[in-house]
């Protein structure tokens, strides 16, 4: 009976590699990366003046998906969505600046980190009030619920008035109908470049950074050892200081 038993540990356990290798095997047999992102999350992921889909993480999932090589295939949606949309297979990868959580890492498995970002407290240039974190408690602010931004935000006392991403937050904040949002340092940086006349300015900044990686559903090892190879040959190969460059003028991977 040991003798059975150890037969079917080793049929189970052949088949589980099996199953692994398939993930990747699968995507590079149909040739397309699938990829969720927000498509609103500038500069990550967002829609230029001509309508198309680009931004820091999109060329990013476009280099990954050429060291694999395959195609990438964006998948849309809205980011209290979007993470749950892996549980459902509606793509293989999310790549939208997901900061890398030990809560996340339950679920899910991330690939090495490629950004670093810091969170931001950021208010009209009139305020006068809020200087420090310290200071939201009671205050309306602008952010997404699910996100680690809305949670920090949340813990500093504040009363989260929900939107669908960085835009409608920022928008909310200049016409008056919230106090703050908490949100992306490097989200902020592009939108003080592309609208220099804005009245926003940050008024805090927070210590430590978070590191953001790619998103996997838990049980692709084959799959998350190919996309770690992946980002560290484009940044072996310049591509990625080059990418980093175009949106940040740095390098944003530590």
């Amino acid at each position: 009976m040991k003798k059975l038993n150890a037969a079917f540990a080793l049929i189970f356990a052949a088949a589980g590699a099996v199953a692994h290798a398939d993930d990747l095997a699968d995507i590079r047999k149909a040739g397309v990366l699938k990829i969720g992102t927000e498509g609103t999350y500038a500069p990550f992921t967002y829609h230029d003046a001509a309508g198309g889909l680009t931004g820091f993480d999109v060329e990013i999932g476009q280099a990954i998906a050429a060291k694999l090589g395959v195609k990438p295939q964006f998948v849309e949606g809205k980011w209290d969505g979007l993470i749950a949309g892996l549980d459902v297979k509606r793509y293989d990868v999310v790549i939208n600046e997901v900061a890398i959580t030990d809560a996340r890492k339950v679920k899910y498995d991330f690939s090495v980190p490629y950004i670093v970002s810091k969170a931001v407290l950021i208010v009209r240039d009139d305020n006068r009030d809020i200087k420090r974190f310290e200071d939201l408690k009671g205050r309306k602010s602008a952010n997404t619920l699910t996100s680690n931004f809305g949670k920090l935000a949340q813990r500093y006392g504040a009363e989260i008035v929900p939107t669908q991403g960085f835009n409608e937050s920022v928008a909310l904040l200049e016409s008056g109908r919230v106090e703050t949002t908490i949100n992306d340092s490097l989200s902020f940086l592009d939108f003080k470049k592309k609208q220099p006349k804005s009245r926003l300015k940050v008024a805090a900044t927070e210590a430590n950074g978070d590191a953001s990686g790619v998103l996997l559903r838990k049980g692709n090892p084959e799959l998350k050892a190919a996309i770690d190879k992946a980002l560290a040959s484009i940044k072996a190969d310049g591509t990625y200081q080059k990418i980093s460059r175009k949106y940040f003028g740095a390098d944003v991977s530590r």
